[in-house]
């Protein structure tokens, strides 16, 4: 049997450019495909070494590690040590799925004359069985990856935001409110909803109490907060009209898993009860507001 090293060196080039592109899609990371590429290469040329080579060092499984350790690190260049082990378990998952799938295709289409090499799967099978392996199984793992991100995305739901006001800050938890739509009326500013409790370290219990006779009474002694207030209407099942007293802050930063949510304009809105019995959050944020873009005058870091 003849083996051409540029062909096995094209193979794991493409093998693993559809791994590393369906981490990509699963993981949902903005990446380069010129890093891909590059990692690519580089699982590449270690390929054609274990085959070139009979030296135990390249099949030590401690190498193997550090390279795959080294190929994601090049591809998602992620600078969070959590991030980068979460990427390196999709990597790895992706592998041993796509490596079976592959394998198991080009098994049961043209076994024949196919040969182990130190480790490296090589024969005279045509490169199409390699690309319509690799096709299978690209779509076979981003669908099961799908379906097992829809099950568990009650936790991507919830987010930790940093709210500023007149130099004070408040950290707290919050999740994300597919039916929560509230604008001021006027400047069509967000709306989030905050437990009352949670302001007391940036507005004094004082003028928070004041705010629940705002909208009876207009005499009231607001200080330096009156030019920071909004009145906000709302419809809500069992309530067609209401009122929600509200405090326009300096802005809101949204803390997600990788990126961070500035929103530079926004306003809080006070809910005088408990919004979760368990206490796992104390705010609600909209879905508007996490998908926004530069002309909402949000500002995504």
């Amino acid at each position: 049997m003849i083996i051409y090293l540029d062909i096995i060196f094209l193979e794991n080039v493409f093998m693993n450019f559809i791994i590393l592109y369906a981490c990509k899609k699963i993981l949902k990371s903005e990446i380069k495909i010129v890093r891909i590429i590059v990692s690519c290469a580089l699982g590449a040329i270690y390929a054609c070494l274990l085959y070139l080579t009979n030296l135990e060092i390249y099949s030590n499984i401690l190498l193997k590690i550090i390279l795959s350790f080294s190929m994601v690190f090049i591809a998602f260049n992620s600078k969070n040590l959590n991030i980068f082990l979460k990427q390196i378990l999709v990597f790895y998952l992706t592998s041993f799925t796509f490596g079976g799938v592959a394998i198991a295709f080009i098994y049961f289409v043209n076994p024949e004359n196919i040969v182990l090499k130190n480790g490296v799967l090589v024969g005279t099978y045509p490169l199409k069985m390699i690309l319509l392996g690799g096709i299978f199984g690209f779509f076979l793992i981003t669908m099961v990856f799908k379906n097992i991100k829809e099950r568990f995305n009650k936790n991507n739901l919830y987010c930790k935001i940093e709210l500023k006001f007149m130099g004070k800050k408040l950290n707290t938890r919050a999740i994300v409110d597919t039916g929560n739509f509230l604008k001021d009326p006027i400047t069509k500013d967000p709306v989030i909803i905050i437990e009352k409790k949670e302001l007391n370290s940036i507005i004094p219990l004082k003028i928070l109490n004041e705010l629940d006779n705002l909208i009876v009474n207009d005499n009231l002694n607001l200080e330096k907060y009156l030019e920071k207030i909004r009145l906000i209407p709302f419809k809500s099942i069992g309530k067609n009209n209401g009122i929600l007293t509200g405090i326009k802050v300096d802005n809101v930063e949204v803390k997600l898993e990788e990126n961070t949510i500035t929103i530079n304009n926004c306003i809080v809105g006070i809910y005088n009860g408990i919004l979760s019995k368990t206490g796992r959050f104390h705010c609600l944020i909209g879905l508007d507001i996490l998908e926004a873009n530069d002309n909402n005058k949000l500002i995504y870091e």
